[in-house]
């Protein structure tokens, strides 16, 4: 058997979140683990590979609890979008894909992620018409190149868009209907073949990059297709992950559709558990959150993407308060245009103080930077590893530099690192004992060839994206009226009247 590889990381801070402190710290790292956190000068054995790490504040890899890794081709395109018109411009915006586009893009978002500290992803991967085996392999190996973990769930639907929101499709003239039937997904049971071949095949999870199964939206799948992702998921072992009340047209869609919250629906189904994870829950209510609580499920908390699409601010302190595991995600690059954890984080805290003048209900740095950590680790499945700088996790580190501006004066970690810090003073990353970033320089891929690529892949996807622009934007005065309509009309009142107030409801 070949010997463990022994590092030792010497005179760093190491943060500790709970008490707004970084004591100085030695950290012995076997292989991929942590081993031991000590005093400065802590035994090593002599063979040890020896790191320099003073003037660095030592933290957790942070963890994306909800991204799309085909966004980030797509980044920067629109501005002023709803959530109903991103999903109108979908075939424009990420349609016509290549299995080298596919991994190009994958590689991109790891690459961005890595370079401002974040070391594991949940990424919810679209290909159309369904998801393939090949192009999940292909997605995955970019994150493997890259050196990041990631949980990789294929984003399936067998209902389109425009046959999901009740009375859209009768809004639509008959030659628009016509063309948007060009875009009609694949039955889902050769979506369920695909996911079943890619599961059954998988060779990536040495790489840190495991499968999960997301039925993207709630009414955007027939009933047997939530059913069965769900005997995928227990099956395989894999976690499920779902959009949920992300915007209030899903909330008065799933009202006409299922006569009830669409978290009660999946419920009903018997998806909502420990392995499930709702993105964004912007419109939850109180009895949804509990039902989330009471199941040990998880919400990604994902702040920017949600004020940028002007779905509204989900109520985290709501969340907490009824025991869900809250993660923080960026969501794509398509709808937040980065993939910056610092930025959410801070997003995260800002929001809540926002919501009303009773500053105890106001999200903590300390609430916001275990979520985008711990939290968004128990989200990917993988919260007995990653998130926390403990003996028996990971060694999933970021180095802070000390002597940048956004750390001068040091005066104390948890505050700083969701209020001050942007990524930009992230010198070097660590995942499972590798180094990964090294002095603001990604060591495993290079960044320079990514770039001249994507701008051929930029260039010749914009040639082909024509005709699916020219329909996106005889459908957006249609989507762009209609939805929006839909989402002026009260809620249930009855249902809200004890509930929680929406900061957003008016």
């Amino acid at each position: 058997m070949a010997k463990a590889a022994m590092t030792v990381i010497r005179g760093g801070r190491v943060l500790d979140i709970k008490r707004h402190a970084a004591p100085k710290a030695d950290i012995l790292v076997k292989d991929d683990t942590i081993v031991e956190i000590g005093r400065p000068g802590l035994a090593a054995p002599p063979a040890a590979t020896m790191l320099d790490a003073r003037d660095r504040l030592l933290q957790p890899g942070l963890i994306n609890g909800h991204t799309h890794s085909h966004g980030n081709l797509a980044k920067g395109m629109m501005d002023r979008i709803t959530l109903e018109l991103l999903l109108t411009a979908s075939p424009y915006m990420s349609g016509a894909r290549t299995l080298e586009d596919k991994y190009l893009s994958s590689l991109i978002g790891a690459a961005e992620m890595v370079l401002k500290g974040c070391t594991a992803a949940y990424d919810l991967a679209a290909e159309f018409p369904m998801p393939t085996a090949e192009g999940l392999a292909a997605i995955g190996q970019a994150y493997a190149d890259i050196g990041m973990r990631a949980t990789l769930a294929p984003m399936v639907a067998d209902t389109s868009f425009f046959e999901a929101i009740p009375g859209l499709m009768d809004r639509l003239s008959p030659s628009l209907r016509k063309e948007v039937e060009r875009y009609r997904l694949a039955p889902y049971k050769a979506s369920v073949a695909q996911m079943k071949k890619a599961l059954h095949g998988w060779k990536l999870a040495s790489k840190g990059v495991q499968l999960a199964v997301a039925p993207t939206i709630p009414h955007h799948c027939s009933r047997e297709f939530l059913l069965a992702c769900l005997k995928l998921s227990k099956d395989y072992g894999t976690g499920l992950h779902s959009h949920v009340a992300e915007s209030k047209v899903q909330v008065i869609a799933g009202y006409q559709l299922y006569g009830r919250s669409l978290a009660a629906y999946m419920d009903s189904l018997g998806l909502v558990g420990p392995d499930f994870t709702v993105a964004h829950g912007v419109w939850l209510d109180g009895d949804d959150m509990k039902l989330l609580g009471d199941r040990g499920a998880s919400v990604s908390h994902n702040p920017g993407s949600n004020m940028l699409l002007g779905n509204g601010i989900a109520d985290m302190r709501g969340m907490l308060d009824a025991k869900v595991n809250v993660g923080i995600g960026t969501d794509g690059a398509s709808c937040s245009d980065n993939q910056n954890m610092y930025e959410n984080m801070r997003l995260a805290s800002m929001v809540s103080k926002v919501q009303g003048p009773d500053r105890q209900n106001w999200i903590s740095t300390e609430e916001v930077l275990e979520a985008a950590t711990a939290g968004s680790a128990r989200a990917l499945g993988l919260g007995d590893r990653i998130g926390k700088l403990e003996a028996g996790y990971k060694a999933d580190i970021v180095f802070l530099d000390l002597g940048h501006v956004n750390w001068i004066p040091f005066n104390d970690p948890t505050n700083q690192i969701v209020h001050t810090e942007d990524g930009s003073a992230v010198h070097s990353v660590m995942i499972g004992g590798r180094m990964v970033v090294e002095n603001h320089k990604l060591l495993t891929v290079d960044l320079a060839q990514i770039a001249r690529k994507a701008e051929k892949t930029r260039e010749r996807l914009a040639k082909g994206r024509a005709p699916a622009k020219a329909l996106y934007d005889r459908l957006e005065k249609v989507v762009g009226t209609f939805c929006p309509g839909l989402a002026k009309q009260p809620l249930h009142i009855d249902r809200y009247a004890g509930g929680h107030h929406h900061g957003h409801a008016h």
